[in-house]
């Protein structure tokens, strides 16, 4: 090789590399969503889209198929994202139920899903300071929540960029438990009763990859999308060094013509 071709080739592959090493193994901007399955025999489905830019994220909250009412009022239901260093970034199993109740209470729940670092209101406050407010909570046993204007804290975007965030939904139907469960107040706020805290739904969220090929091949017309910048930049890193290896193909034929 050289000194044109090694003056071209090198500084180009050295950019392929540096871009490739530079990108993220995982970043909390994006797209991350959960399937909400049921707790505690709770009956409930639910679903929820989080897009995340920098500190603000839109939410999509899904559910259906919980407690209606309770005293015959619609039912609160409240619902956060769970993390922390220390939690397994998971849903608890039944046998996260330590006395036996046949519930899992929120207390039984925290080493699987961890604290709480935002709150998914309906307005207003998304902090950990709303975790109890009812007033903003879900009503009924099916609504949705759409709101743009959520701030993230930094334990939930670091709980995000770990793949650890837990979206848990709180309230279950208190003619559904045990005599002992029913009549017990609840493990984080005494003056509420245990069903009204319990987690009845829960999922973790996940970034969404890049979707797989549609039926029909290149031709479908559907853009597909990543999660993350780790692909776009390996792409431009190939590119970077298909262009080295064009650049050298350019050198050694001018210097044959030469």
């Amino acid at each position: 090789m050289n000194k044109a071709m090694r003056f071209l080739a090198v500084p180009t592959l050295a950019l392929g590399a540096l871009a490739m090493a530079s990108s993220p193994a995982m970043a909390a901007d994006g797209t991350h969503s959960a399937t909400l399955n049921e707790l505690n025999g709770s009956g409930g489905t639910g679903s929820i889209t989080l897009d995340v830019n920098g500190d603000t994220a839109s939410v999509d909250l899904q559910v259906s198929g919980l407690a209606e009412t309770f005293m015959d009022a619609p039912y609160p239901h409240v619902q956060h994202i769970h993390t922390g260093e220390q939690a397994a970034g998971e849903c608890p199993t039944p046998a996260a139920d330590e006395n036996g109740d046949g519930v899992i209470n929120t207390t039984e729940g925290a080493p699987s899903y961890g604290p709480i670092t935002n709150t998914i209101t309906t307005s207003g406050d998304t902090s950990p300071a709303a975790a109890l407010d009812l007033k903003l909570a879900g009503m009924g046993g099916s609504y949705q929540i759409q709101r743009d204007d959520v701030q993230l804290t930094a334990e939930t975007k670091a709980g995000l960029e770990a793949g650890k965030a837990v979206v848990v939904v709180h309230g279950l139907d208190p003619a559904s438990l045990s005599a002992e469960a029913a009549a017990a107040p609840s493990d984080i706020a005494p003056e509420l009763p245990l069903a009204a805290t319990s987690p009845a739904l829960c999922g973790v969220l996940s970034a969404q990859q890049m979707g797989a090929m549609p039926d029909g091949g290149a031709d479908t017309g559907v853009a597909q999308e990543t999660g993350s910048n780790t692909a776009v930049l390996a792409l431009g890193g190939g590119l970077v060094l298909a262009a080295a290896a064009g650049g050298t193909f350019m050198v050694r034929r001018s210097n044959a013509k030469a």
